[in-house]
């Protein structure tokens, strides 16, 4: 240890004048005593200030430069040293190396930098600002050649890459064709995962997808998907799935969707369709994620349908009822949604079977399959009477639902339960729907669903409760007075905050409600004449018209 604090007093006093030759061998004596015992080493390091004697050696004509690097990379490994390393301004002249031509040099800058600014976001950020990510593409393309920079390269992209404000760095440079060029040379198991941890938070970024859709990544999917699909060795089944994961990724931007899809045409989408009816689980899954993703706009949606992709996924379904795979089932249950959205698809869907196949899923435990079940039947019977009134009447999905509505945990699962339940009448428009739901106790959740903060819920529990009073009023009467109807319709028209629509389907509502005795005395102890007389002079003519209507009722009535 006396050479190292020879050295470091050396070191210490070193000006311009010192030979290289001094100079290397204090940087060689520091090396050896760190590869001995670097904490204490770095300790000692520090107290010497000899750091900040660092930042001026740290010159790119400078033999002794990758020593220096050397160093700083080592001594940052210590997390106490890293914030010193930083005081001693050595980020700036670190970051000038990395436009060095010396290989050695950029090799240990790049560990340097690496180490000081390792877990800390604002260091990193600081280097994006100071452009570091430019130029580490630039070398990546230079040194491909160079396994050890290469990989320095891969580490870096990985740390800056969870920053958001690195996408759109990267997004100028031409990282997606490096990536992938690198990419295809790797023959290792190990070598590609490091290239994939990159590609992953890169491919978050919808202009760096279709720049990777463009540099021809897919292609590369596929062709791994196609060669581990049938392996069970470990890093295979790894790779299958991380390759499948990056392709669902790809797929959920806009413009690489349709660039991939092709018009129905394209071979990725052609491939991702095999991919459902395989026995592995993990491609089911992403093939069924994928449909999901094509699924996004009316045009694909009508033309997949068109194609038969129903049935293919009815097939998976009816593969994962008993013991299913949940995460298959949620996917394909998800793609079944997003088909059933264009209005010519629905009776189509219907016609095939989709919705005897997804009610085989109420049975399910599962709140994410739930959610997407409700969803589906909700999108299926949108406008369409028949199937809508076949459902109400179903006295398993109805009590099923009604119970749904109670799962407070599941605000999702609850909130959808309810929308279904009030697109039933909303859709069917049927007396014998209304008195299912009226026995199995779906009322009062639809008045709680009329008090949703949101106003399309309001409003659609506000339609399906006209309804219900228009078609079945004697039979829900009681249900409707023990739910305190009256007094929350009082409270949407006396709130200033409640939306034109949700005042003018309260005040249709009061009207259909006079029908009824009970309900008929409410409405009178609670002077709702004077709130809706206000209304008169809503600013929105339809809500001023229906007061004056409901007014006149009113009156009539008292």
């Amino acid at each position: 240890m006396d050479n190292l604090s020879d050295a470091l007093k050396k070191l210490k006093i070193t000006t311009t004048d010192s030979t290289a030759d001094s100079l290397e061998g204090c940087l060689d004596c520091l090396l050896q005593a760190l590869a001995q015992n670097n904490t204490e080493t770095s300790e000692k390091i520090q107290k010497s200030g000899v750091l900040q004697v660092f930042a001026s050696l740290l010159m790119p004509q400078s033999s002794c430069t990758a020593k220096v690097a050397n160093i700083i990379a080592e001594v940052a490994r210590n997390e106490f040293m890293r914030n010193p390393c930083v005081d001693a301004g050595l980020i700036p002249p670190l970051v000038q190396l990395l436009n060095c031509k010396d290989q050695e040099v950029l090799l240990q800058t790049g560990r340097a930098l690496g180490n000081i600014c390792y877990d800390s976001h604002t260091l990193q950020s600081q280097l994006i600002n100071m452009g570091v990510i430019p130029t580490l593409v630039k070398l990546l393309g230079i040194h491909c050649q160079n396994a050890a920079l290469t990989e320095m390269c891969l580490v870096a992209f990985g740390n800056l890459a969870e920053l958001e404000s690195s996408k759109e760095q990267f997004a100028y440079t031409n990282i997606a064709e490096e990536l992938v060029k690198l990419f295809k040379k790797q023959i290792e198991h190990d070598k590609k995962e490091m290239i994939f941890e990159v590609l992953a938070p890169l491919a978050e970024n919808d202009v760096i997808k279709l720049q990777l859709v463009e540099a021809g990544l897919v292609e590369c999917l596929l062709e791994i998907v196609q060669k581990t699909v049938d392996s069970d060795k470990e890093d295979d089944m790894a790779e299958l799935k991380t390759a499948s994961d990056l392709m669902v990724l790809l797929l959920l931007g806009d413009e690489s969707m349709q660039k991939l899809f092709e018009g129905g045409k394209g071979s990725v989408f052609q491939r991702v369709l095999l991919w459902i009816p395989s026995n592995s689980h993990q491609l089911q899954l992403a093939g069924a994620l994928a449909i999901a993703n094509f699924a996004r706009n009316d045009g694909n949606c009508i033309h997949m349908v068109d194609n038969g992709i129903v049935q293919k996924l009815m097939d998976l379904l009816d593969r994962h009822v008993e013991d299913g795979n949940v995460t298959v089932q949620h996917a394909a249950l998800s793609a079944l949604r997003n088909l059933a959205i264009p209005v010519v698809n629905k009776a189509k869907m219907l016609s095939a079977g989709v919705a005897e196949a997804v009610l085989k899923f109420l049975r399910s435990e599962m709140p994410p399959v739930q959610f997407k079940l409700l969803g589906t039947l909700r999108m299926l019977i949108d406008a369409q009477a028949e199937a809508a009134e076949q459902l109400g009447k179903n006295i398993k999905l109805v009590e099923r639902l009604v119970e749904w509505c109670e799962a407070k945990d599941h605000a999702g699962v609850m909130g959808e339960s309810n929308r279904l339940l009030s697109a039933l009448i909303r859709h069917s428009k049927s007396k014998d729907v209304i008195r299912t739901i009226v026995q199995s106790g779906g009322i009062k959740h639809l008045v709680t669903m009329a008090t949703s903060e949101h106003v399309i819920m309001q409003n659609e529990a506000l339609v399906a409760l006209a309804l219900i009073a228009a078609l079945e009023l004697v039979t829900a009467e009681k249900d409707l007075e023990n739910a305190q109807l009256v007094q929350i319709l009082h409270r949407l028209l006396s709130d200033d905050r409640s939306a034109p629509e949700i005042k003018y389907n309260s005040m249709v509502l009061i009207c259909a409600l006079i029908g009824s005795e009970p309900l008929q005395k409410e409405v009178q102890s609670m002077a709702f004449l004077e709130v809706v007389s206000k209304l008169r002079s809503h600013e929105n003519k339809t809500v001023a018209q229906q007061a004056s209507l409901t007014e006149q009722r009113l009156a009539v009535e008292s």
